[in-house]
């Protein structure tokens, strides 16, 4: 149970690192030259040690291209952007989003059932983010308003629905045309990656990059490669040989609690009554949601070491 806690602050220390990079680079930057490193170092671990697996087929560039846009390119340009505005702990809790988007897709493009408790804890848990969404900080107002939404906040919301597809892509490429999570990732990195710096090169200030202090942004960069795309991608998939795959899901709420903690230390960052509120309804509609598949799918981990 350690790892788990373990894995969700890490993956909440992301927000709070990448809150703090944004302070000395610019989003589409800070984006690009992490996921394009990140990739280069997949790959080469990928031909050096497991050249057998080191696998790319022309037939199967749409899938990887379409992989690196919404899984790579898109969900981090957006969520960077809304970063730079919203606070940490606000960017982490709307991407919580996931698990009920990711509900949503899976039922209008694979025509998954739903029974009526997964309805009724996905309408509670779309009503608990209401509270947080509607409260706007100064900086946020900023970006200007779609209906009470701001545009930071849609962002971020483009962000998880992005992330979601991404992921129904990069399942198909692993399950159905053989490649590894590793390699498919490595691939998706280092082009989603490209994208985002040809997008800053064309609206970004290069003089010579757009980084206003380089020894910050490096320190935050790497941090964020080790992290994200180093230990918690291995970490996650170490997890799931000994918990269910729901239950480690569910297990990911704690994730903007971790965030609102960092947040609040690291950053200075105020935790608002709407963030306790929308926590505890959103809290609410995962338990109603998850319910069936915890007690089914629910086991006690074989080794925690």
């Amino acid at each position: 149970m350690f790892l788990v806690i373990l894995l969700y602050a890490l993956f909440a220390s992301v927000f709070t690192i990448g809150k703090t990079g944004l302070e000395f680079s610019q989003p589409l930057f800070f984006v690009g030259s992490r996921m394009f490193l990140a990739g280069l170092l997949l790959l080469a671990y990928q031909f050096s040690c497991k050249r057998s697996e080191f696998l790319f087929r022309k037939s199967d560039f749409w899938k990887i291209f379409g992989l690196s846009v919404f899984n790579i390119y898109l969900t981090n340009v957006f969520e960077f952007w809304g970063l730079k505005y919203l606070t940490s702990f606000k960017t982490c809790f709307i991407y919580s989003l996931s698990p009920f988007l990711s509900a949503l897709l899976s039922y209008f493009m694979f025509a998954e059932k739903m029974s009526l408790k997964k309805w009724m804890g996905l309408l509670v848990g779309f009503i608990g983010f209401l509270p947080i969404l509607i409260n706007h900080s100064s900086t946020e107002e900023e970006t200007g308003h779609l209906f009470f939404f701001s545009w930071a906040e849609l962002a971020v919301m483009g962000a998880a629905i992005c992330a979601v597809y991404g992921w129904i892509l990069l399942r198909q490429l692993v399950k159905d045309s053989g490649y590894t999570s590793m390699m498919a990732n490595g691939l998706s990195m280092t082009l989603g990656g490209a994208m985002a710096l040809m997008h800053s090169y064309l609206v970004e200030d290069w003089n010579p990059v757009p980084v206003t202090e380089m020894m910050p942004f490096m320190e935050c960069a790497f941090l964020l490669i080790i992290i994200s795309n180093l230990i918690c991608y291995n970490l996650y998939g170490h997890l799931l040989k000994s918990y269910s795959a729901t239950f480690i899901s569910f297990a990911g709420f704690i994730t903007p609690l971790f965030s609102a903690f960092f947040g609040w230390y690291y950053l200075g960052e105020v935790i608002t009554l709407p963030f306790y509120l929308s926590a505890a309804i959103v809290f609410c509609g995962l338990l109603i949601f998850y319910q069936e598949e915890l007690k089914e799918d629910y086991q006690l981990p074989v080794s925690a070491s």
